[in-house]
């Protein structure tokens, strides 16, 4: 089967790998060297034949041809740089990293690189978008997940500083499921989630912590003004209910704890898990803390 112009043009690389072997642009000079100083080798190899030497027309050939060269290894190098980057920013790539911007090539051989880097860029980037929503939100309710709610907390509490943490339970819930189905039990949970954003500030974190459980943290705040929040979500509900369709009127029961810091935070979250069971226990539909 003969060789596509391709296979040949692979088959020159590899056979000129013994030059400089780890250095392409090496190896191009040096093509390059010997193919511009032709002239004068085959000036000096007629010298010597008919052993007449002209220096009147080596020394302008040599002058020239080492000004050609030179100028050649430069326009070459700038010629290679796009290649260069293009190199840089797929092992950024392969390293998981953004690229923020790829420069446009030409209709030429590495304008069609730079487009490639570029397309690869753009769907490697929306991969890794795709894969950080997945590894921390929650794709019923689009808050974040457990893990993206400790990854969010985590600089929050780097000092001491007072912070309350909330857990939410939704009363009946699996009453709700078993009466009316699944689907009717997701638009529960996402509007719930949806009220629940709407009522805390932009400095809150919330996430869904499981099944129908959700997780607050009211960083700089205190238990008072943390209970207000949470109880201006539970006076919401009792103006504008979420029935689904169901005929009932949802509520949900809370823990409070405060968190001084990162380390304290697992011993909070336990302490407001708890007292969220104590507001079970005492009749369901009110906050502890």
């Amino acid at each position: 089967m003969p060789y596509s112009r391709e296979a040949k043009t692979m088959r020159f690389y590899d056979a000129t790998r013994f030059l400089f072997p780890r250095n392409f642009h090496l190896r191009l000079f040096t093509l390059c060297f010997g193919a511009v100083h032709l002239p004068l080798i085959a000036f000096c190899i007629t010298e010597a034949v008919v052993r007449q030497w002209d220096w009147r027309l080596f020394v302008p050939l040599l002058a020239a041809t080492i000004t050609g060269t030179a100028a050649a290894i430069g326009a070459i190098w700038a010629l290679l740089a796009p290649v260069a980057h293009a190199t840089t920013l797929l092992r950024m790539l392969q390293r998981g990293q953004r690229i923020a911007e790829v420069p446009e090539g030409g209709p030429d051989l590495v304008g069609e690189l730079l487009r490639g880097v570029a397309h690869a860029a753009a769907e490697t980037s929306a991969r890794i978008e795709r894969l950080a929503d997945a590894a921390e939100k929650d794709m019923l309710t689009g808050l974040r997940n457990r893990r993206g709610f400790l990854d969010a907390v985590a600089p929050l509490l780097h000092r001491e500083r007072t912070a309350v943490v909330a857990m939410l339970d939704l009363d009946h819930f699996k009453a709700i499921n078993d009466r009316f189905g699944h689907d009717a039990g997701d638009e529960v949970l996402r509007e719930f989630a949806h009220r629940l954003g709407g009522a805390l500030r932009r400095s809150d974190l919330s996430a869904r912590w499981g099944g129908e459980e959700f997780a607050v943290l009211l960083p700089d705040t205190g238990l008072d003004t943390a209970r207000e929040i949470i109880e201006r979500l539970r006076a919401g509900l009792r103006a504008n209910p979420i029935a689904a369709g169901t005929g009932h009127a949802l509520t949900f029961s809370c823990g409070m704890a405060v968190a001084r810091d990162y380390a304290t935070l697992a011993k909070a979250m336990g302490d407001a898990d708890d007292a969220l069971y104590g507001a079970k226990h005492a009749g369901r539909n009110r906050t502890m803390t």
